[in-house]
């Protein structure tokens, strides 16, 4: 696949996940009879736009993000339709709409993954590699229960605890012969790469188990809720330090992924896209200013005080933690640049 091509396989992705994510705005918006002034997929200068009622609909020329512009969501308004009149469940619903509809989103692209496979792994360990480190400790049968720790539902899970891990030395909890085992300080030899990126291989392989309707309802569900979970923890480590700004990737380095796994085929490509669109889904929640989730936290508290918060303060904050994403974003596209070049 051409340079070209997987540039338009990753715009397209982009465009669709920002799509989806406005449309949950607007949706909740229309149903909730908000007036809508603008429905806009992109940032920057309108390259086309159309108004239909009342309602402008634009796409603008930088695809790294989209809006919903509300009557009343920013400033003061008289118009009984106007978000800062209507009813407070259905400011939450609208707030909350965007992120729900990427993680509807990735459930679907995962049950679909799930539906292409014949048999779905689990966490019983299966057989090493020769001459494997882990297997010293760990055996054939061992059903992985915590990683470090933390709690294993499905394999993915000691995929990314054992990426997150920084030393190499790894704790284990089993199930063997129906006893539970700590098992602490496996060498899983890390290697360090010349950009510092740290890599475990874990040596080791998980079993697989026959499909079933149910089971793979079950497994779609934990391993979205697994998604979930990793991206909490994933924010958790950076604010902890475990994890550097140098490791994240911003809209340049997840187009370069997103081109190379449009090489690789359908499935590594929709694993990928389910997974982004998880994590925008949970990061719009994040209780940060800026952020859906900073929105939602004033209405928690306007819920809990009867009263709304001063427009004028939550404005400022609002604004403040915007050119602070932004700065942000300028640090991780700085990085994905260098990497790339």
């Amino acid at each position: 696949m051409s340079t070209v091509l997987q540039i338009i396989v990753a715009i397209f992705v982009f465009g669709l996940l920002i799509f989806i994510h406005e449309l949950g705005h607007f949706t909740v918006g229309k149903l909730s009879g908000m007036k809508i002034n603008e429905f806009a997929i992109g940032m920057g200068p309108a390259i086309w736009s159309s108004q239909k009622g009342e309602t402008k609909y634009a796409i603008r020329a930088l695809p790294i993000g989209g809006y919903v512009a509300v009557e009343g969501e920013d400033e003061d308004s008289f118009d009984p339709r106007a978000y800062c009149n209507v009813a407070l469940w259905k400011r939450i619903l609208f707030v909350c709409a965007g992120a729900l509809m990427n993680l509807l989103l990735g459930f679907l692209l995962f049950a679909i993954l799930v539906g292409q496979r014949d048999a779905l792994p689990t966490t019983v360990v299966h057989s090493f590699d020769p001459g494997s480190a882990a297997s010293s400790q760990l055996q054939v049968g061992d059903q992985i229960l915590q990683v470090n720790g933390s709690r294993v539902f499905i394999s993915n899970d000691i995929s990314f605890s054992l990426v997150s891990d920084r030393d190499g030395e790894v704790d284990f909890t089993v199930l063997r012969d129906g006893k539970q085992l700590e098992i602490t300080g496996v060498d899983m030899g890390m290697e360090v790469l010349e950009d510092g990126t740290r890599t475990i291989r874990p040596g080791f392989y998980v079993a697989s188990e026959e499909k079933s309707l149910l089971g793979g309802v079950r497994y779609t569900l934990l391993w979205m809720l697994s998604t979930v979970r990793q991206v909490w923890l994933s924010f958790l480590n950076l604010i902890t330090g475990n994890f550097s700004l140098s490791e994240l990737s911003g809209p340049v380095g997840v187009s370069a992924v997103i081109g190379q796994a449009s090489t690789l085929g359908v499935v590594p490509l929709l694993t990928l896209v389910g997974f982004i669109t998880i994590n925008i889904g949970v990061f719009n929640l994040l209780p940060l200013p800026a952020l859906d989730g900073g929105r939602l936290l004033f209405l928690l508290v306007e819920l809990v005080i009867r009263r709304p918060v001063n427009p004028k303060y939550e404005g400022i904050i609002h604004t403040a933690g915007f050119l602070l994403l932004m700065g942000l974003m300028l640090v991780v596209t700085f990085n994905d640049l260098v990497r790339l070049f």
